[in-house]
């Protein structure tokens, strides 16, 4: 039996700098330029999700640099589609006043706001939802025939794109959690073969 097949990734480690302090409207003006950043140099890719990467049929990535330059770095070759459509969810900071924190823990603040409904101007949850829903159903259409597909993008809307597949029928095989380079793997019975065999 042939599988789809997709790997979704979360890109590397960026190179602006995560060891500063900021207030909320700090954190703002550093995920602007975390939003335009590329990645940390001389970092490797773990050798399972290179392997992946290298031996996937096509490559896709966010529209962001860190993502793009991610997926060549994974596969040795420039992305065969690059979709803004994947782009990571936003992370509005709540307005707490002169108090300084980690942009992780800016970070943890903004998204917890974001999930239950505040989303002050930017992307709304609702919204994100529905963007993964769409990007769930051309992922998949590029997989079918039994296709690896490798996919560069981002660590919350990755989650997101996990609950759009699931309620496609994905299978997630493996994942390795949410840090910098993890990945999740999900497979389907190839559509083709379903369709023929109708």
């Amino acid at each position: 039996m042939t599988n789809d097949i997709l790997i979704i990734a979360r890109h590397g480690k960026p190179e602006l700098s995560r060891k500063v302090r900021l207030n909320w409207k700090e954190y703002r003006e550093w995920w602007l330029k975390y939003q335009i950043s590329g990645l940390k140099k001389e970092q490797k890719v773990p050798k399972r999700l290179k392997k992946w990467a290298e031996k996937s049929d096509i490559v896709i990535s966010s529209s962001l640099l860190r993502a793009q330059e991610s997926a060549t770095l994974a596969s040795g070759r420039d992305p065969d589609f690059i979709y803004e459509g994947l782009i990571e969810a936003p992370l509005p900071s709540p307005y707490l006043g002169s108090i300084k924190i980690r942009p992780k823990s800016w970070g943890t603040w903004s998204r917890i706001v974001w999930y239950f409904g505040w989303s002050d101007g930017m992307e709304s949850h609702k919204s994100a939802r529905i963007r993964a829903d769409n990007m769930s159903n051309i992922l998949a259409d590029h997989s079918k025939g039994g296709k690896i597909i490798y996919v560069s993008g981002h660590g919350w809307f990755n989650r997101m794109l996990k609950g759009s597949l699931k309620k496609q029928g994905w299978k997630c095989k493996s994942q390795n959690g949410d840090l910098h380079w993890s990945y999740r793997r999900f497979e389907r019975q190839t559509q083709s073969l379903v369709k023929n065999g109708n």
